[in-house]
This record gives C-alpha cells, structure tokens and sequence, in this order.
C-alpha cells in the first residue's frame, strides 16, 4: 500500500508519500508560485520519485490548505486544523494547545490527550498574512529570512510594530527604517508583531507546542511567543510538514477502510 498527504499552502506546498505501516519513504516542499495545481504536481511527483512509486500505485491521496481545492487528484479534502493537530499531536498523548503559524495566518488549537480537536481560533482577518510579511522584512533588511533571528539577537529592544493589520505593519517598517531604526531593532519588533497577533487569538496554557513553516523558517517567533506567552515553548518535529503528515495519516486511514 502507498498513500499520498498534501498541505498546499500559500507559501509552500508539502507532499509526503508513506507506506501501509505509516512509513514515510517520500516527501518535498516548494515554494508556492503560480498555479496550486502546478505546484502540487510538482511535490508530489518529487516525493514520489524519492518514494520509487509512480501515481498509479497511489491507494490514497488526502490534501488540506488553502489551494486543496485545487488538487483533482485528491481522494478527500480535510480541512487544515484537523491536519496539522493529527500531524503535530497525534502521537504526544497528552493534552496541548497547539499553536499553527503557517504562510496566511496563525490559529491557536485546544487539542486532547488522544489528539481531538476541542477547540480552534484563528487570527482576524486584517492580520493574515504572516509568512508575507515576514518575507517583505527580509527584503526590506536585504538578509536571507532565517537571519532575521540573527539580526533580531544584536537589538536591546524591539521597534514598535504593530500588529493589528499586516498592511499598517509593513508601512509602519518603512516609516521605522526611515526615521533610523536599526535593522536589529526592526527585526526584534517584527518577530514581536507576530507573536502579538497569536496572544491576540487567544490565551495560551501550557504546553504549548508550535507547527507550521514560520516557526521553521523564523524561530525569533518561537522565542517571542515564549517571552510573551510565559509558557514553555516546542516546536514540533519538521514543523512545516506538519499539516502535509496529518493529511498522510487520514489518507491511511482512508485507505485501510474497506469499502461499503
């Protein structure tokens, strides 16, 4: 048996081919551009190569994310807060508030001892885009993303960016660069602005464990949401294919269902 998840977000898309025995024996990222389906031919076909499978021997394929519609492979659609909380939780054993920081938003998770969603919150509307943001930084900086963190440690202090509107917020760093702030200082604020926009959802009570691409590719987050929060921090194993393994494992499932 071989099965197929996919989390076709805005940022990246993550495939991951596994066996019957939940082995995983394929899996790839890439960076979202143009067309969602393109992009998930794309992973998918990497993962497959790497798995030694072809699309015919696919018994399964579950996609969640922003573009899972998008997929006409797809056997079944699972929306996104049930994956990442499978992909991220499903083996802890223990209750947990799982905090999702992917490319559009973040959504803070109560998950149970045997991996249930209780409950689930996102961010409002008007401070989606968090991965773009963070990327706009970057650019601003003129550093690669994962030296954000390295920039953010030389500041005393971070500059003042809001986080109620990922727009406002992005002028705002223009407005900060202009008056002389130093690239540190924006830096510190912008992983602060992220972090803020997550304590804004809701309260967060330990443990607290972290998936998604942002806190891969941006751990200053994880740090600011620690400090912010006063809870112990994790972040999951691969955080950023989190939602793409919780989609492998109700594909699996779907799979060793016999059919009616």
């Amino acid at each position: 048996m071989v099965i197929a998840g996919a989390d076709v977000g805005t940022e990246c898309v993550k495939a991951i081919v596994a066996t019957g025995d939940g082995k995983i024996v394929g899996r790839s990222t890439v960076a979202t551009r143009g067309y969602f389906q393109d992009c998930f031919q794309e992973a998918l076909g990497n993962a497959l190569a790497e798995a030694q499978a072809q699309v015919a021997d696919l018994q399964s394929v579950v996609v969640t994310g922003f573009g899972a519609s998008c997929v006409p492979l797809a056997t079944l659609v699972v929306n996104e807060t049930l994956c990442h909380a499978r992909g991220a939780c499903g083996q802890l054993q223990k209750p947990v508030t799982l905090v999702d920081i992917g490319g559009r938003g973040p959504r803070v998770i109560r998950v149970d001892e045997h991996g249930v969603v209780l409950s689930s919150k996102s961010v409002r509307k008007c401070a989606v885009g968090v991965g773009n943001f963070l990327m706009f930084i970057s650019r601003r900086l003129d550093v690669h993303p994962t030296r954000l963190m390295e920039l953010a440690t030389s500041a005393a202090q971070p500059a003042p960016v809001g986080s109620y509107c990922s727009v406002f917020a992005e002028d705002e760093v223009l407005a900060l660069l202009r008056s002389g702030a130093s690239a540190g200082e924006v830096a510190l604020g912008a992983m602060y602005s992220v972090a803020d926009r997550i304590m804004e959802i809701d309260s967060l009570q330990g443990p607290v464990t972290v998936s998604g691409g942002v806190c891969e590719y941006f751990p200053g987050v994880v740090k600011a949401l620690a400090e912010r929060s006063g809870c112990q921090v994790e972040v999951v194993p691969e955080p950023i294919m989190a939602g793409a393994l919780g989609a492998a494992r109700y594909a699996l499932d779907a799979a060793r269902t016999p059919e009616a």
